[in-house]
């Protein structure tokens, strides 16, 4: 073992442990939307827009850390199943921007719920030293 691989009390290195513990939130948020039929994209997209009310689509895309083309595709489905709808910028005429609808709005409220339990259980394991310790790790990581 060098000290470039920390031992994690077998043969998998950190970042295999961590990969796998991230495969696995992964798959929970996947299974806790299944009851909306939402992906991932879409649900985060719904929290952007519940949090920041209305915005335009490429804040929308900086917001989501992808491509404007692929922020306008989640928009196009969320608009098809009537959770969001384009509305005119009123600053801006050519400029669209994009908002929750009310069943948007009671869709977002319910997946929060939801992914507030999951990683409740998920996470309910760690005592409250161990959750601190792990948020502060994973943001220094994160920055």
């Amino acid at each position: 073992m060098t000290e470039d691989t920390p031992h994690t009390g077998d043969d998998e290195s950190l970042a295999e442990t961590f990969w796998a513990v991230a495969s696995r939130l992964r798959r929970q948020t996947r299974e806790s939307l299944a009851p909306w039929d939402i992906t991932p994209s879409q649900s985060r997209a719904l929290g952007v827009l519940g949090r920041h009310g209305e915005v335009r689509p490429g804040t929308l895309a900086e917001h989501l850390r992808i491509a404007a083309r692929s922020a306008t595709e989640v928009v196009d489905d969320l608009q098809t199943r009537g959770l969001v709808e384009r509305r005119p910028d009123p600053v801006d005429r050519r400029a669209t921007l994009v908002a929750l609808t009310e069943e948007g709005n009671r869709v977002s409220a319910a997946i929060r719920t939801a992914r507030r339990a999951e990683a409740d259980r998920f996470f309910g394991h760690l005592n409250d030293a161990d959750r601190a310790e792990l948020s502060r790790i994973l943001r220094t990581l994160r920055a």
